[in-house]
């Protein structure tokens, strides 16, 4: 991924936040049919350090997992904030007009090799990690343990695990840094009036300076 150094996150608590905030990745694998990509939610476990593993799971019907290069790695892509910015919202524009639209956002590149689960017990386990994940914000959160358990170990037939130990990271959080304090102020108030979760989202992360 192309990061300039005023883009380049680092920080493995910051990589690991978006990854469990964010956790719908784009599973991007080579195999003899050339690329494939899914969009899977997966679990981040920070063992083993530094960068941890990511675990997941596919449709048994899914072809991406029985078509893989043993050598080459899997990236999985997630992708935090995003949001268009106008050059309107530019103080310099009206100084002197030298300025274009641009997209902010942040996203974390996750690589390592893949393999593949069958284990019933890994999938039980990766089906109870996503559920607990995900239903946490929930005033009544549904368990696995709810659906009758022949339904579920029917389910659990129907899925492969997929599993990736880690061997780099990359963030990039292109959040108006290259920018005047000016432009980045007025870049924050435009978003903020536009009041969607995501422009005040956005905002924030400008006001703080993203990676910086």
């Amino acid at each position: 991924m192309y990061t300039p150094t005023q883009f380049r996150e680092e920080r493995m608590e910051v990589l690991a936040k978006l990854m469990r905030t964010h956790p719908l990745a784009a599973l991007v694998t080579v195999g003899e049919q050339g690329l494939a990509a899914s969009h899977i939610p997966l679990v981040h476990d920070p063992n083993p350090e530094p960068f941890g593993t990511l675990r997941g799971h596919v449709a048994r019907m899914n072809p991406q997992w029985r078509d893989l290069s043993p050598n080459v790695q899997a990236l999985a892509i997630f992708a935090g904030p995003e949001h268009y910015i106008s050059p309107s919202w530019y103080p310099s524009k009206a100084e002197h007009g030298k300025v274009v639209p641009t997209w902010n956002y942040a996203v974390v590149h996750a690589y390592g090799r893949l393999s593949v689960k069958f284990d019933h017990a890994w999938l039980r386990r990766n089906v109870e990690e996503l559920t607990e994940a995900n239903e946490q914000r929930s005033a009544h959160p549904w368990r696995v343990e709810d659906a009758p358990a022949e339904y579920i170990d029917r389910m659990l037939h129907e899925i492969v695990g997929v599993e990736i130990v880690i061997d780099r990271l990359e963030g990039k959080w292109k959040v108006s840094q290259n920018r005047g304090a000016a432009d980045r102020t007025g870049v924050v108030a435009s978003l903020q009036t536009l009041g969607t979760p995501e422009a005040v989202e956005m905002a924030r992360l400008v006001e703080d300076g993203g990676a910086k």
